[in-house]
């Protein structure tokens, strides 16, 4: 498990396949951390996004080439359990039994914050190549002792 008793400001970002926008450098200066959902598409995106802040990532569908990432991953962040996974539909724990504060996912493109038997389901979209009609975004998750608070950031609609 990783730990970051201190990190506050937390970027979240997922499917980037191989693209960084240069729209997104404004939204990294200054935070904590960056979590990412999998789906970088190019072990250049965990360069980039390693000058900004420390990065925890998980291998998405299209990240076989990318050695070193797994799965999942399980973040301690100001005390919050957070399980990072690239496809909701193959979480293989209960996290409530796991005490798990909050699950990042991804792969859809599709963003999503909602809370369910008071854990944290958030999807954060897509800051990559444009999908369909779904917007061009990401979450920014503010983390204190006493709670989480997520919010969706749309680059483009």
């Amino acid at each position: 498990m990783f730990e970051y008793p201190d990190a506050k400001n937390v970027v979240i970002l997922g499917d980037t396949h191989g693209l960084l926008r240069p729209e997104l450098s404004e939204h990294l200066t200054g935070v904590d951390l960056i979590l990412h959902s999998g789906d970088l598409g190019q072990i250049t995106i965990l360069h980039q996004l390693k000058q900004f802040a420390p990065v925890v990532a998980v291998r998405g569908n299209v990240d076989d080439h990318i050695g070193g990432l797994s799965e999942t991953e399980l973040v301690s962040i100001c005390g919050h359990s957070v399980y990072l996974i690239h496809v909701l539909a193959n979480l293989d724990l209960d996290p409530v039994v796991a005490s798990i504060a909050m699950v990042v996912s991804g792969h859809s493109h599709q963003p999503l914050i909602r809370r369910a038997k008071d854990v944290l389901y958030v999807n954060p979209g897509s800051v990559g190549p444009r999908r369909f009609k779904l917007p061009v975004c990401f979450v920014r998750a503010e983390f204190s002792e006493k709670r989480i608070e997520p919010r969706l950031i749309k680059l483009f609609e």
